[in-house]
């Protein structure tokens, strides 16, 4: 096994944003674990994949794409974290009661699964969140993605109880997983 890098991705990389998105779109989890299909992602135009790089750089103000680089060059697994203002809706119309990180888009290429990588990105994440002042962070996974669950839990997350349904009037369910920050309240 190869060791690796985790940094912060760069504004001109976005056609490697691109296509390790693209790849995990075609994981078999992918279903489960993202709320895009591998044909919307790919319709999209360039300048769609520039601005989202850019938006998720360094420098960038309301989110930080972390990617974990092989010594060989390839990128092995992501992680992004998007920052949710308190008195915000979030994606599923719940409201934000403070200012959080949200955790998305966690990938790691299968030949890399179990080598301590999404933990390793997770930190990254976590500590960029902690530096930009969030109160907590927090991720939504499928009710039925168990092995994402678990990687949750053993990075500290924990489930708060709050149910969020994938579609209106649809019978499958993701759950809310959080991490508070070291030291903060509860509310």
């Amino acid at each position: 096994m190869y060791t690796y890098v985790v940094r912060v991705v760069r504004a001109e990389e976005w056609a490697s944003v691109r296509a390790l998105r693209l790849l995990a779109l075609e994981d078999p989890a992918a279903p489960l674990a993202f709320l895009e299909t591998y044909e919307t992602a790919a319709e999209r135009p360039d300048s769609f994949w520039q601005e989202r790089a850019a938006g998720a750089a360094e420098g960038a103000g309301g989110a930080r794409q972390y990617i974990a680089e092989a010594e060989d060059g390839q990128w092995a697994g992501t992680v992004t974290v998007l920052v949710e203002e308190a008195g915000s809706v979030d994606w599923a119309g719940f409201p934000v009661e403070r200012r959080q990180g949200h955790v998305v888009g966690v990938f790691v290429r299968k030949e890399w699964r179990g080598s301590g990588m999404t933990q390793a990105l997770l930190d990254a994440a976590v500590s960029w969140a902690w530096r930009e002042g969030l109160e907590r962070v927090r991720l939504i996974v499928h009710e039925r993605n168990l092995r994402a669950q678990g990687a949750y839990r053993k990075a500290g997350f924990v489930p708060t109880g709050r149910t969020v349904p994938l579609a209106k009037g649809a019978e499958e369910n993701e759950y809310e997983f959080v991490l508070e920050r070291p030291g903060a309240s509860d509310g």
